[in-house]
């Protein structure tokens, strides 16, 4: 069974930036659409981006578009995601998913249950 570990979290100051790593085991996140979401205290988790196993297209989340950009870097089978001009509103607990490739134009707005597996979460904490 594929499991996912995120890497890469950290605290930060507001303007800084963060490089997440999603890894899998397991199985390889090569044929698989990537998604990466964040849940902070009180709220409601949120998709933040997602990247196609096909072409490479992505999709951003509003709150996040301009500032985060989703890669894959298939020398070292993993999804990536780095963080640019962070807010204190992005601080939260990351984390990746993946889901069957034909689901991928939905992959922000999924229920968890429709993706194949979840990873732990890393710690983003963005504050001066």
């Amino acid at each position: 069974q594929l499991q996912l570990v995120e890497s890469g979290g950290g605290l930060v100051q507001p303007g800084g930036s963060l490089r997440l790593s999603c890894a899998a085991s397991g199985g390889s996140l090569d044929y698989l659409a990537v998604g990466w979401f964040r849940q902070a205290p009180g709220k409601e988790r949120e998709g933040v981006s997602c990247i196609s196993s096909m072409d490479g297209s992505t999709i951003y989340g509003s709150s996040v578009k301009g500032r985060f950009t989703i890669s894959r870097d298939r020398a070292n089978k993993t999804v990536n995601l780095q963080m640019n001009t962070l807010r204190p509103e992005d601080t939260a607990v990351y984390y990746c998913a993946v889901l069957s490739p034909p689901l991928f134009s939905l992959c922000l707005s999924l229920p968890p249950g429709e993706y194949d597996s979840w990873g732990q979460g890393t710690q983003v904490t963005v504050s001066s």
